[in-house]
């Protein structure tokens, strides 16, 4: 499954726009019940305005919060940079730290949103436990856990340490494409052949081929009709 994987989605990647580590952790931190193509709407206007860290720390509470509206719950998220950029001045000079255990000490930072920043912005190793990754290993039978802490050691002992930052971009990019939570597309996914979940969702091809998503469409369905 994970050779298909590797097939299917040789190009997965961070689908947040961003060109400092500053600015992959406030586009994660906005991300959270949010899609990423919203959040990129909105990025290129609130980092003009915020550069810096300490641009964040002294930021109007009302102007941060209209900027970041779009994105949803922008009252707690206003919170959570204008915390994130005072904690970052306070105890890192501004800069964003390379470390997990500093990362997820700062505020609107949990394992999961410090995993994307050091495997994007470091080059560090990681997995990236969202609702798509978590839904997907579950259907796929390589853990029943639930607690998101526990899957990403669960995963993480199943496959060397350098694969878990594609990894994760991987099962995440069929999470959006193929294998939807309400109605994955069975009938048309790449994987299906070794899914023991197969049957979730619609199994005859033109009607599954109908929800598979995004730009990698075509190939992800001439994966199937030559398999």
């Amino acid at each position: 499954m994970k050779r298909c994987l590797d097939v299917a989605y040789p190009n997965a990647h961070c689908e947040l726009n961003f060109s400092t580590p500053l600015e992959l952790l406030v586009a994660v931190i906005l991300s959270a019940q949010c899609t990423d193509e919203r959040v990129n709407q909105v990025t290129p206007a609130l980092f003009a305005r915020y550069p810096t860290a300490s641009d964040y720390a002294g930021a109007e509470r009302t102007e941060l919060e209209e900027l970041i509206r779009p994105t949803g719950f922008f009252r707690n998220k206003a919170t959570s940079l204008m915390g994130l950029g005072a904690a970052l001045v306070d105890r890192h000079g501004g800069e964003v730290p390379g470390r997990l255990d500093e990362l997820v000490k700062l505020p609107g930072v949990g394992r999961k949103t410090a995993n994307v920043v050091l495997g994007e912005a470091f080059g560090v190793p990681g997995i990236t436990v969202d609702t798509h990754f978590g839904r997907l290993v579950r259907r796929w039978g390589w853990t029943d856990s639930e607690d998101p802490v526990k899957v990403e050691h669960e995963i993480g002992s199943l496959f060397p340490r350098k694969e878990w930052t594609m990894l994760s971009h991987r099962v995440i990019f069929h999470g959006r494409r193929v294998c939807h939570s309400r109605r994955p597309a069975c009938g048309a996914c790449p994987l299906a052949r070794d899914c023991p979940s197969f049957g979730a969702g619609p199994t005859e091809f033109d009607v599954a081929a109908k929800l598979v998503k995004g730009a990698e469409r075509d190939h992800l369905l001439e994966l199937v009709t030559r398999s």
